[in-house]
């Protein structure tokens, strides 16, 4: 299973665009695509056919405001296969409302390209299964899980975790985290404290930590010193960079 962190910031960031994870094994996931996300992912692949799936986590302008125009460079690209897009039940209403504002009359011209997966508890997609827990956030997020075989990666979305997602999470060979703070606690997102708690109740092999608050950010000296003291395998991923699990 090839991870590529296309891009790790949070919504207002100047310097890094929002978070955003490439999953690729047979099948290739989008986790997330905020509104700086698309210029990002064309850097990394212009094929219109690249994609087989989108996962949106929750409905923040950061997370999925660049389905659109992602979407129209496909059908303008000439794209001839189906792309499903995965989420919650109400991910159809949203995604229609937010193509007719950006672009009129664009479901129109995908109309034979994309498909809606709703996810309530465990789906299967192609060779992949997706299993969700609801986080605590200011708005119903999503926490995935992906299996592949016997490898299991989980993307946080955003969200403090809490008694569902700690049991989503157990014995991940890497889980992928938001992390906004160092050690204060801001309702509806998780800090760096906790979280290294959480690696170690978990038995989690393997923790990358993204969406930084930009002001934490420029503290990222400290943030890897508490890192290494931690004696944990927990690391900040650069843009653009990629492991295998």
């Amino acid at each position: 299973m090839k991870i590529v962190f296309l891009s790790v910031g949070e919504a207002f960031d100047k310097n890094f665009a929002n978070t955003s994870v490439l999953i690729q094994v047979k099948s290739k996931i989008l986790l997330d695509c905020g509104y700086s996300v698309p210029q990002i992912f064309w850097k990394y692949n212009t094929d219109p056919n690249f994609l087989d799936g989108i996962f949106i986590s929750h409905f923040h302008a950061d997370h999925y405001f660049g389905i659109p125009p992602l979407l129209l460079r496909m059908w303008e690209d000439g794209r001839n296969k189906p792309l499903t897009l995965i989420g919650r039940n109400s991910l159809k209403k949203q995604i229609f409302k937010l193509m007719e504002m950006g672009f009129r009359n664009l479901d129109e011209k995908l109309e034979n390209i994309i498909r809606f997966l709703e996810v309530k508890n465990r789906i299967k997609f192609n060779e992949l299964c997706f299993e969700v827990a609801s986080s605590d956030h200011s708005v119903n997020n999503f926490a995935v899980k992906i299996f592949s075989d016997d490898k299991s990666v989980c993307y946080s979305g955003n969200g403090m975790f809490n008694d569902e997602t700690i049991s989503l999470y157990e014995n991940s060979d890497l889980v992928i985290h938001e992390c906004y703070t160092i050690d204060k606690r801001i309702r509806g997102h998780a800090n760096l404290m906790d979280l290294i708690n959480l690696s170690r109740m978990s038995n989690i092999k393997r923790l990358a930590l993204l969406h930084l608050n930009r002001k934490a950010r420029k503290e990222k000296e400290k943030i890897e010193q508490i890192i290494r003291q931690s004696g944990l395998s927990i690391f900040l991923p650069e843009p653009l960079e990629t492991i295998n699990i």
